[in-house]
């Protein structure tokens, strides 16, 4: 699905209540209230006159001419930054940036509007809902969003994931879990010279069912298409092989992992090291939790699909602005570290509340006389941190959001979006 959302040479321009870096402010500052509040809160934070607010009504107006590829953007300039003569600071593991791809559901308002566009599903109580599949490209250790797509259910993972690796480069290393494994989609990687690790279920092929029968730790092995792959469009045929290697991971009580790799060189990459590798790619499941539960990313500002996006596209920029503030924390929480019986780490739930505000102080061109926000940012930060607790595991249930009713919609509601 791509939507076009024209903006006129004209927009913007005049001399406006909503001028377009004001409007982008109002826009990342958790919108989780109601309109008119929200609103009302902003320019008393701007300590703008009387003359000078806008109404409900205006914002509704504005934001339509406001494309939310701008937040994407944003998030570029950040990212460059922060990876662009920057080496002392980016965490690698063996040289490679580790970047986890995943999906979830993101459940929306019930339009007319976005019934259209994302179809309708049910909950396990034949509830009707509409939902969106969100897919992110996710830096675990550096703990950045890459790029975001919320897209109709009927686009699967695999191609959203392939849509993300024009954010890649040839020192990434992807880690996807069980449900993306195809030839296509290794193909794909090998292709553009992207390594991989991906968690494979039994039934992926005879040749990792076997190899799991027999027990071995690790193997290379080439793999083909499939009997009933369409190869008409492709740049391969049937006979065109790709060599993979397969991986035990023994997680006891008789449970077994395989994963593939094109890290075929065991030499260089033992066995050993892939069941630690692997879990790293819980990092992306962690941003999921602050996306829904921190950035609550399912109340949005607005109902219509250019509101939604916009909301969506706000939430990876602002997660990103959060991770470059708390990264500037790290060695200060190495040293408090030291010598306690718990590493700790910032409280992201209340870090998150923190930013409400001093996001748009941050960005101001005229800063409040006298105060650094980053640094306060981070003073707050660091009176809030919570204890890390290593080998705790929880297992993830993608149907815990499934199941939520969202409340019907008034006229009055559709319409001021």
């Amino acid at each position: 699905m791509k939507t076009e959302f024209k903006v006129s040479k004209e927009d913007f321009t005049r001399n406006r209540k909503q001028r377009f870096p004001i409007l982008l402010l109002f826009m990342l500052n958790f919108l989780k209230k109601s309109l008119s509040l929200e609103i009302e809160n902003f320019t008393s934070l701007l300590k703008v006159g009387p003359n000078a607010k806008f109404t409900k009504s205006a914002f509704v107006q504005a934001r339509k001419k406001v494309r939310p590829e701008v937040f994407d953007r944003l998030s570029q300039v950040l990212l460059n930054e922060f990876y662009t003569d920057n080496e002392p600071a980016i965490k690698l593991w063996k040289g490679f940036r580790l970047l986890a791809v995943d999906g979830t559901r993101i459940t929306l308002p019930i339009t007319a509007e976005l019934k259209e566009i994302y179809g309708e599903t049910k909950n396990q109580s034949s509830t009707v809902l509409v939902q969106a599949r969100c897919s992110v490209i996710y830096d675990v250790l550096n703990k950045y969003v890459l790029d975001g797509a919320l897209e109709p259910l009927k686009r699967g993972e695999r191609d959203l994931a392939l849509s993300h690796l024009g954010h890649c480069n040839s020192d990434d290393l992807m880690i996807y879990d069980r449900g993306y494994p195809s030839y296509d989609f290794i193909y794909q990687h090998i292709n553009r010279d992207f390594d991989y690790l991906m968690r494979a279920k039994t039934s992926f092929s005879g040749l990792v069912k076997d190899f799991e029968e027999s027990r071995k730790k690790s193997l290379v092995v080439s793999i083909y298409p499939g009997k009933n792959a369409k190869l008409s469009d492709k740049e391969y045929t049937k006979n065109s092989p790709i060599k993979v290697r397969l991986i035990r991971i023994d997680l006891g009580k008789g449970n077994v992992e395989i994963l593939m790799t094109s890290l075929l060189d065991s030499n260089v990459h033992p066995t050993s090291q892939f069941k630690e590798l692997y879990f790293k790619r819980w990092g992306v499941e962690t941003f999921y939790d602050e996306l829904k539960n921190k950035l609550r990313i399912e109340h949005f500002s607005g109902y219509s699909n250019q509101s939604i996006l916009q909301d969506f596209k706000a939430a990876l920029f602002v997660s990103n602005v959060q991770t470059l503030i708390v990264s500037e924390l790290e060695e200060d929480l190495k040293e408090s570290n030291r010598d306690k019986k718990y590493d700790y780490k910032v409280n992201t739930n209340i870090s998150y509340g923190l930013l409400k505000d001093r996001v748009v102080t941050l960005f101001l061109d005229k800063k409040p006389t006298g105060i650094d926000i980053v640094e306060e940012l981070k003073t707050l930060y660091k009176s809030h941190l919570v204890p890390i607790r290593t080998n705790r595991k929880s297992e993830r249930n993608p149907d815990k959001y499934r199941s939520r009713i969202k409340p019907k919609i008034t006229k009055n509601q559709k319409d001021g979006v």
